[in-house]
């Protein structure tokens, strides 16, 4: 059987075994993009129009995704693009958390045809930048608050996001655009800490530690007039819905519909799991380890996993590398864990937990010396690493029974 695998802006077509299952996030019914985030606005949820909210302020800054989100900001502020142009005095703030600023042609991922009109109000978070961050207080876990003092100077807040699964979070957007998106490297890497629990995982937000946090930590920030636009896309990046309005209540609307595109049922493990990071999600092996992390949920003990992705720009934050590198097997960085912990470190125990009961291979364009010391078992060809999974379970005296899910960072197995 043929199955197309996303690679880079690319589809690499690969053959499985017939009886392989492929799961995508759920396909369903698309409206016209410009009515959804026009009854959005028009029906914000706790909150007042848009367009008074606009108006009535006097400064305003808008917080948005950077390249490493599928958001479709530049289609949001396209639509927008009347109020905020005639704005008095607007600014943008992307969201990088620890990220790089974005470069030019992300920019204009980003922004889109607008991009030329807002490029000189745009501004790039730097969470290592200490003198560009306020303290405003300590969460009940005690996560101190330093967030971009762009957002205290403001308090008038256009939040521009999207709602999928979030393999610790729970899910992304909403409070997320604060914390991590535009708080301190210290701040990101208290609340990133408790990631570390069993209960920080994907779909989970009640009894998620790092959840719990992000919520309690919008508290400090409860002086801030914050108007929130929520989207949902689908597996291949259409706008299903849209919710605007309150922070928080926008994106407890978002979640339905981003279950009903991204919670996909599976009848059976498998003993080989083929999961690809979709662009722009492939950035880099640090945003990557997402796709590992969802397909762990379709894979048996003492299976196979790879995980494809272009991982265009490299690594990204190295912290995870650094760990990984310590340790001469996935059960050591356990032990390392309860000595120390630094930003990152969370992502290696991520895949640690993965290692311990199966083995992690990776299609990349990294250096193979590189996926060695991140645990991983190197390839630069989908079919060939497929080949040698289905030869290797079968040497162990088993059937192959194959999962693909080409769009892994978006897809959630249900069994």
């Amino acid at each position: 059987m043929d199955v197309d695998i996303p690679y880079g802006k690319e589809n690499i077509k690969v053959n499985v075994p017939d009886d392989s299952k492929v799961i995508f996030p759920k396909k369903v019914k698309i409206e016209n993009e410009n009515k959804l985030i026009e009854k959005a606005l028009e029906n914000p949820i706790g909150f007042e129009s848009y367009d008074e909210f606009a108006e009535d302020t006097e400064r305003l800054l808008v917080i948005i995704n950077d390249a490493t989100r599928p958001t479709p900001t530049s289609k949001i502020l396209k639509f927008l693009l009347p109020v905020l142009s005639s704005h008095p005095d607007v600014k943008f703030l992307i969201a990088t958390g620890v990220h790089r600023a974005p470069t030019e042609e992300e920019y204009k991922f980003i922004f889109g045809d607008t991009y030329e009109v807002f490029r000189r109000k745009v501004y790039a978070h730097d969470a290592r930048k200490d003198d560009d961050m306020i303290y405003l207080g300590k969460s009940k876990n005690g996560t101190e608050m330093y967030i971009n003092k762009l957002v205290s100077e403001y308090k008038n807040i256009l939040v521009i996001g999207s709602v999928e699964p979030h393999y610790f979070a729970g899910y992304t957007g909403g409070r997320k655009s604060f914390l991590p998106g535009v708080a301190s490297y210290k701040t990101i890497e208290m609340n990133h800490k408790l990631a570390l629990s069993d209960d920080a995982c994907s779909l989970a937000l009640d009894g998620n530690p790092v959840n719990d946090d992000m919520v309690d930590a919008m508290n400090v920030l409860k002086d801030l007039n914050v108007f929130s636009i929520q989207t949902v896309l689908t597996g291949n990046h259409k706008l299903f819905a849209v919710t605007a309005g309150d922070l928080h209540k926008s994106f407890d609307a978002a979640i339905k519909y981003s279950k009903e595109i991204f919670c996909v049922p599976l009848k059976q493990k498998g003993n080989i799991v083929i999961s690809a990071a979709p662009y722009p999600m492939d950035i880099d092996l640090y945003q990557s380890q997402k796709a590992l992390d969802n397909g762990k949920l379709a894979l048996e003990d003492d299976g196979i996993i790879i995980l494809v992705s272009q991982c265009r720009t490299g690594i990204g934050e190295d912290g995870f590398l650094k760990l990984l590198c310590k340790a001469d097997s996935p059960k050591k960085i356990f032990e390392i864990l309860d000595e120390e912990y630094k930003l990152g470190y969370h992502k290696a125990a991520k895949m640690a937990q993965i290692g311990i009961r199966a083995e992690m291979w990776a299609v990349t364009d990294l250096d193979d010396e590189i996926v060695k010391k991140a645990m991983l078992k190197p390839y630069s060809d989908i079919q060939t690493a497929i080949d040698d999974s289905v030869n290797k379970i079968k040497s162990k005296g088993k059937v192959a029974k194959v999962v693909v899910m080409p769009f892994g960072s978006l897809t959630i197995p249900i069994i």
